[in-house]
């Protein structure tokens, strides 16, 4: 029995240089440093969960974790009698890991130790990377899991993630919206400005510096377009932007100030007198 594993794990695995023996050690050392990376790192996030803010911790734990995983594959690499600087120059890295896991993970990994240095986003940000809008979750070893604003978990690998444009939507602390306020060709457009500009100036959120800025942007069809931009803190743009809306609308009004339906008026040439039908939607 013994002799027959012996020659089991004497069998050549690619070159006569590498038999399966040396490959079991490889996987096993390996196996043995994800294991001890992520017992490690998880013990260190609880012993450091209060101490610290989520982001810098993640960031700490995360570095262990690759520094320990990276360790355990430099150790195991000479098992498989491959010179790593000979690989360095030649690119021989990603050949092996080709052969053992596949050109996608190691490119995930890469690019995920890549992120954690650049520091695009964190943990918590709202980003978006290509139509997937949502709050990161975690920063893992291979991809990102981001929670989209309707509630779904998406897993972003983070070689997609390292060569797509991403948008960060918190990165600064002050973001600014806009909206389009009509009102009729009657009202005056100066008092219109000037009680939008009081109800901005009303909230607490709605910081003034960087200054608003309401100015009339267009002559419309049915109305006098206002363009309203204000900026608020990115931490709660969206609740200041879904609530001044309507403070906007109601102010108007109280000042006599309307906001204008959609009008048409027909002629009708070969009437004598001239006929004037508005319709309303």
């Amino acid at each position: 029995m013994n002799e027959i594993f012996t020659y089991l794990l004497e069998i050549p695995v690619g070159s006569d240089e590498v038999v399966l023996r040396d490959v079991l050690f490889f996987l096993t050392i390996l196996f043995i440093s994800f294991i001890i990376g992520t017992l490690l790192s998880k013990k260190i996030r609880k012993e450091i969960n209060d101490k610290m803010p989520v982001n810098d911790r993640e960031l700490i734990v995360k570095i262990i974790y690759f520094v320990i995983v990276v360790s355990g594959f430099l150790i195991a690499l000479p098992y498989l009698n491959l010179d790593l600087s000979g690989l360095l120059v030649a690119g021989g890295i990603i050949g092996i890991v080709l052969g053992l896991a596949g050109q996608t993970v190691i490119s995930n990994f890469f690019s995920g130790i890549i992120i954690f240095i650049e520091q695009p986003i964190k943990i918590g940000d709202n980003i978006g990377i290509g139509d997937i809008l949502g709050t990161v979750q975690d920063i893992r070893i291979l991809s990102t899991i981001i929670k989209t604003y309707d509630g779904i978990y998406t897993r972003v690998p983070n070689q997609t993630l390292f060569t797509s444009n991403i948008t960060n939507f918190v990165a600064h602390i002050a973001r600014r919206f806009e909206y389009i306020v009509g009102i009729r060709y009657q009202d005056d457009a100066e008092k219109a400005i000037s009680v939008i500009k009081e109800m901005i100036y009303s909230h607490p959120f709605a910081l003034k510096s960087p200054e608003p800025s309401v100015f009339v942007d267009d002559l419309g069809e049915n109305g006098v377009n206002i363009s309203v931009r204000i900026w608020a803190p990115s931490s709660v743009w969206w609740d200041v932007r879904t609530e001044m809306l309507w403070k906007i609308k109601v102010a108007l009004e109280e000042n006599g100030i309307e906001i204008p339906f959609p009008q048409r008026t027909v002629w009708f040439p070969e009437e004598k007198d001239k006929i004037q039908i508005k319709n309303t939607d």
